[in-house]
């Protein structure tokens, strides 16, 4: 990485340029000078000339200043993150080792309170150009249209509530939705799960599913079965007779790998099939 290429609010690699008594300086090329890395980020055995991968931010005084501690979120993520304190000009996030994370009142979307987490995206303000966050998630999603295949595995980040689903972040970088349908165990706010593509619309929105298909799907699909009906008052009204196709639009699975998990638990005692659907024992 070329020096005046630093990129504040994330982990870059950095020549060490002097050492002094309270810590040593990086170097920052012309544009940012010397960074200071405090003693007490300084790891054993490095000395001058050495390349350190190193968190770079801004002190209580504005100032650029070195880490090797590891933030909750960097620039451009979304993260989940607790409200530390708040005041008359909005609230401040836990972030790690760090000084706390600015959320303006303009970038809530609901008044924050202290010891409440949530969803928030990190990033440098355009006016300010200091590190805050924003609770208004949409506004920083990509709109480039997604480059996932039906099937492709993902990583999500549970966003928010919505009359149809959970909607989430998919990859860092794009919305989806995972449909009340194809839910079949408890999540949260904040969570971060696997979950795989189910079809990408013509207008870029990603529906999701959270079982894989083929033999992957049938060694594990028992235990999310399982799960759906501890969430459901213990019943599923879906049995061996039903259709495939409403099988395949509640789970994301074949009715043979339904079938499979369901004389899996039948077996071993932990449901009941009646005439209906299913029923936990």
């Amino acid at each position: 990485m070329r020096n005046d290429e630093i990129k504040v609010g994330r982990f870059n690699v950095l020549r060490i340029t002097k050492a002094v008594e309270f810590g040593m300086y990086l170097d920052g090329g012309d544009t940012h000078g010397e960074i200071l890395l405090p003693l007490r980020y300084v790891p054993e055995g490095v000395n001058v000339g050495d390349e350190i991968r190193v968190f770079i931010y801004l002190d209580q005084e504005e100032r650029l200043i070195a880490t090797t501690e590891e933030p909750l979120a960097q620039v451009g993520d979304f993260a989940y993150l607790e409200v530390a304190w708040v005041n008359n000009y909005g609230a401040f996030l836990h972030w790690g080792p760090m000084k706390d994370l600015f959320v303006p009142f303009r970038e809530q979307k609901e008044k924050m309170q202290m010891g409440k987490s949530y969803l928030v995206h990190v990033h440098i303000d355009d006016t300010s150009y200091r590190i805050m966050a924003s609770a208004k998630i949409e506004h920083y999603l990509s709109q480039d249209f997604p480059p996932f295949r039906p099937g492709e595995e993902v990583d999500v980040l549970i966003w928010r509530k919505t009359d149809l689903g959970m909607k989430a972040v998919v990859n860092n970088r794009y919305g989806g939705l995972l449909y009340d349908t194809q839910i079949f165990k408890q999540l949260r706010v904040g969570d971060r799960l696997k979950a795989y593509v189910k079809a990408v619309r013509p207008d870029g929105k990603i529906d999701l599913i959270l079982q894989q298909k083929g033999q992957a799907a049938a060694r594990d699909f028992a235990e999310s079965l399982q799960e759906y009906l501890e969430c459901h008052g213990g019943f599923c009204p879906l049995g061996d007779k039903s259709p495939a196709e409403d099988i395949y639009e509640t789970f994301g699975v074949s009715k043979k790998v339904f079938k499979k998990a369901v004389g899996d638990l039948y077996k071993r005692h932990i449901i009941r099939i009646d005439e209906d659907g299913l029923r936990l024992t």
